[in-house]
Formats: C-alpha cells, sequence, structure tokens
C-alpha cells in the first residue's frame, strides 16, 4: 500500500512538472492556436486568403483585360478559353470576378477599419470621461440611430456622385455608431475596475491608462467587430452598385457584375450565377472567421483547452 501511494504522489507530481515546463503563450500565440482548432473558422480563413490572393494576381496573370470586348464571344458559356464564361459584350467573366473581388473587398474593408477606428476614438473618449461630452454624443448617436443608415448612404451618394471615394464617405457618415456604442459600455465598465481606479491613485496619466489598460482589454472585440463589419459593407457596397449609386463604369465590383447578370437571367444565368456565388462565400467565410475570432479572442476561454 506504501509504495501504490508513493507511486500515485509520484504520478501527480509528473503532471504537475509536464504543465509547468510547457511554453508560456502570449495572448495572441494562444488566440492563434485556439483560432486553428475551430474548423469552421479556420476554412473561412483559408477562403478569404485564396479570394485576396486571387483578386491581386488572377487579373495580372491572365490575358484578357477586364474592359477587352470580344464581339465573337458574347455571352459565351464557361469553357477552357473563358473559365467562367463572358458577359453581354464579350468581356472576361474570370477577369471582371477577380477586379470586382478587389474593389469589393477594398471598400469593405477600408470602410470597416475606418468605422472602427472612428467609433473606438469617440465611444472611448465619451466612456472614460462621461459628463457632458458624453450625453451630447450619445443624445446625436440617438438621433442618428433612430434614422435608417441606408437612406443616409443613398442621400449622401446622390450629393457626392459615384465613384470610390464617395462610396466609402457615405458608407462612413453613420457606420460608426455601432462601434462607439459597445466601445463606450466596455471603457465605462473597464474603468470601474481595480487595476484602473489603482493606477489612478498612483498618478498614471489617463493617457496611459487609456494605452496600458483600455486598449487591450478591448482590442479583441474591436477584431471580432471588424470582421463581423465587413460582411455588411460589402453587402452595401453590392447594393448601391447594384441600385445605380455605387461604382461608376468602366470600374467594376461584384454589385456592378451582379447588375449586369440579372438582365440575363434567364438566357444565360451563369452572369449572374458567379458574382452572386462569390458575394455568398465570402460572407460566409467573414461569418464564420467572425465567430471563431470571438471564442478565441474571450479572454475567459484562456487555458480551460
Amino acid at each position: 500500500m506504501i509504495a501504490q501511494e508513493k507511486f500515485v504522489i509520484k504520478g501527480k507530481n509528473t503532471e504537475k512538472m509536464e504543465s509547468i515546463s510547457r511554453p508560456s503563450l502570449s495572448f495572441w500565440q494562444d488566440a492563434w492556436r485556439r483560432l486553428r482548432k475551430n474548423r469552421a473558422a479556420f476554412i473561412g480563413l483559408c477562403i478569404l486568403t485564396l479570394y485576396v490572393i486571387l483578386a491581386i494576381f488572377a487579373p495580372i496573370l491572365s490575358k484578357y483585360s477586364y474592359t477587352a470586348m470580344d464581339a465573337h464571344a458574347m455571352n459565351a458559356r464557361p469553357s477552357l478559353a473563358h473559365w467562367l464564361g463572358t458577359d453581354s459584350t464579350g468581356r472576361d467573366q474570370w477577369v471582371r470576378v477577380w477586379m470586382g473581388a478587389r474593389v469589393s473587398l477594398s471598400i469593405g474593408l477600408l470602410a470597416a477599419v475606418i468605422n472602427m477606428c472612428v467609433g473606438a476614438v469617440i465611444g472611448g473618449l465619451c466612456g472614460f470621461y462621461g459628463g457632458k461630452l458624453d450625453m451630447i454624443v450619445m443624445r446625436i448617436v440617438d438621433i442618428l440611430y433612430g434614422i435608417p443608415s441606408l437612406i443616409i448612404t443613398i442621400l449622401v451618394m446622390m450629393v457626392l456622385g459615384k465613384g470610390i471615394g464617395p462610396l466609402v464617405v457615405a458608407m462612413c457618415v453613420v457606420g460608426w455608431i455601432g462601434t462607439c456604442r459597445f466601445v463606450r459600455g466596455e471603457v465605462y465598465r473597464l474603468k470601474e475596475q481595480e487595476f484602473v481606479m489603482a493606477a489612478k491613485v498612483l498618478g498614471v496619466s489617463d493617457f496611459v491608462i487609456i494605452i496600458r489598460h483600455i486598449i487591450p482589454n478591448i482590442v479583441g472585440m474591436l477584431v471580432t467587430n471588424l470582421c463581423m463589419a465587413i460582411p455588411g459593407a460589402i453587402f452595401q457596397e453590392a447594393f448601391l452598385s447594384y441600385i445605380g449609386l455605387g461604382i461608376a463604369p468602366p470600374n467594376c465590383s461584384w454589385g456592378v457584375l451582379a447588375k449586369e447578370g440579372i438582365a440575363y437571367l434567364r438566357i444565360h444565368p451563369h452572369e449572374i450565377f458567379w458574382p452572386a456565388f462569390f458575394i455568398c462565400t465570402t460572407m460566409l467565410a467573414l461569418n464564420l472567421l467572425g465567430d471563431g475570432l470571438r471564442d478565441a479572442l474571450d479572454p475567459k476561454l484562456r487555458g480551460t483547452e
């Protein structure tokens, strides 16, 4: 019995030593480890990476131009010469799809990043300092939140005109509101925590508290929110381009391709199928990745796996 008890104690000590000897992981290393274990999120990341690579290199490596027309190959079905077929003017759909991906992905990412930065700054200041600043800004946010964002975006586009620049500006006029509200709430909660109160007692400046204590605690949620906001921005760009208020020819986006292909839905369905397919799969991949990031960046789950 004594020998058996010693063996059990020795086994427990060995397990403890093994757990102690494991290499320590930083927050981002641990998040990446858990993200890789999430199959759905990792598949979404692979799809997005593939689309970005194709958007960069496919138009460069193709022998066709996205504006070149071929009168002898109008409305051609997918073949070895034209992998995704051609449109009503004989332009190669493979090149146009990935040129459109450049525009759609760039606008979606740019608008989402600007909205995140603006919303985080405004919401962070309101949550940290409060007072009259918080009251005034939140009343403005409440007013803007009560107006459908699509109506404001369309009105801004009608004033500024078509193009990538006006489209990004229109999408950023009210796109920061959601980020502002949730960042304000998180900062308001964090500033009442013990570590922030201790820093204030020690005389640490507000700027250092925000940089060293507040931002690291909300950066994970900001990254997740950014990943969730990109699909909405892509869909909004596609919708505005579909109704004729987005990208102006000869530039193309997935929304422009969908608008051009819908006219030939019954006789040449491949012209609408490809842009619709890539819009749907991109949104699915971003949502899967966003769900995975939300779990991977959750501090409560760190060390539980």
